[in-house]
């Protein structure tokens, strides 16, 4: 390990909820036991409501985040990004490590950036986002130019980087697997946790609905895998951002209503171990993506999975080793795939696939790449002034 540093992390902390605030505290948690002085700045207000399709952004029970945590960021009241970035200045941190998913955060971020007069390093889990908008590069380069390293969490988001013209050193890091979600259940007792009867096969469909994540591209091939398999089960499990009544209305054209289980809401830490060890595999049809949170959390209960061939999420989960990659917006080819899973009896030598494979996606190597951009950018080799 290098020389203890002080870090300062920004990016969501408890009690904001989901993976992005997950991966923000258990970087932190990581640096901290490796003897870091690590501090976290958070935010305020992280959307506005108007522009936040989910029914909250905030975890009622959550605890207290491990680290010591401000929240001073409002993202879109500026001058409490000049509160934040006087804060960071006063904590004396040998960088500022800022976590980035969504262009929404450029503005907020390359202020503050540009106003800590330390070197500023970025953890990437999505260059651009899945649902483009007008100003998304502008908005996203305005950041990315203040920054002096970076982590990506595949070779699809380094690409991205590259070009957006980003010439800082990059190091391509796959997202780890998450720990903090408890050990896995007899299968028996999960199905029953989550309300599924019957020892027939159990599909899972996990996280937050939107169109991006094929959601209706897995109904539409559905009824090919019921039609063979009646006692088949999907479980779509997670707060839908889209209507969800047009995916209900999908569901009784297709007649599965009976074999489709919907749970519209966002579930808790304590009760993640139940989906993920009730299911037989992890289905992800994404129409785009650049790295997948889930699989890695799949990966904990060594879950195998069904994905698309879209971004890196090929990367995490190589095809007839920790699951099988189908073509994307392909209902035949995943229904044949989800038959194939069924039909071969994959369920257990692919999460045999998945224990083995798992062992490469520890938190070490991306702790590893912080210290070492870390110390690149403290041995003089980056700016640490302000940038225009």
């Amino acid at each position: 390990m290098s020389s203890p540093y002080r870090l300062s992390l920004v990016g969501p902390m408890r009690p904001y909820r989901g993976g992005i605030a997950h991966f923000t505290e258990a970087v932190a948690a990581g640096l901290a036991e490796r003897g870091h002085t690590t501090t976290a700045i958070s935010f305020t207000r992280q959307y506005p409501h108007l522009l936040f399709p989910g029914k909250t952004q905030l975890d009622p029970t959550a605890a207290p985040p491990g680290v010591p945590t401000e929240r001073l960021i409002d993202s879109v009241a500026p001058w409490t990004w000049q509160r934040a970035a006087r804060h960071l200045r006063q904590q004396h941190p040998n960088a500022v490590v800022f976590n980035h998913w969504m262009p929404f955060f450029g503005p907020a971020y390359g202020w503050m950036a540009r106003r800590t007069q330390r070197p500023a390093l970025a953890l990437v889990h999505n260059a651009l986002p899945h649902e483009p908008r007008p100003g998304d590069r502008a908005l996203s380069c305005y950041f990315f130019r203040a920054v002096q390293g970076f982590i990506a969490l595949s070779d699809h988001v380094r690409a991205d980087l590259r070009g957006l013209g980003v010439t800082a050193p990059i190091h391509v890091v796959p997202h780890p697997t998450y720990t903090h979600f408890g050990d896995a259940l007899p299968p028996s007792e999960a199905r029953q946790q989550i309300g599924v009867e019957g020892e027939g096969p159990l599909f899972l469909f996990f996280g937050l609905v939107r169109r991006y994540k094929g959601l209706h591209v897995l109904l539409d091939a559905w009824p090919q895998v019921t039609a063979a398999y009646p006692d088949a089960r999907l479980v779509v499990a997670g707060e839908f951002y889209d209507d969800e009544a047009s995916y209900r209305e999908q569901i009784a054209q297709h007649s599965v209503g009976d074999s489709v289980i919907i749970h519209n809401r966002y579930l808790p830490d304590d009760e993640v171990a139940a989906y993920f060890s009730a299911a037989d595999a992890v289905v992800q049809p994404y129409v785009t993506a650049t790295q997948s949170g889930v699989a890695q959390v799949a990966f904990q209960f060594d879950t195998p999975l069904v994905v698309t061939d879209v971004g890196g999420l090929p990367e995490i989960v190589p095809d007839g080793v920790a699951g099988l990659v189908v073509p994307p917006e392909d209902p035949p080819a995943l229904a044949d795939a989800l038959l194939r899973f069924i039909r071969d009896d994959l369920a257990a030598p692919l999460a045999e696939g998945v224990r083995r494979h798992r062992a490469q996606y520890g938190w070490a190597p991306l702790l590893d790449a912080l210290e070492a951009l870390t110390t690149h950018v403290t041995a003089g080799n980056s700016r640490t002034t302000p940038l225009p």
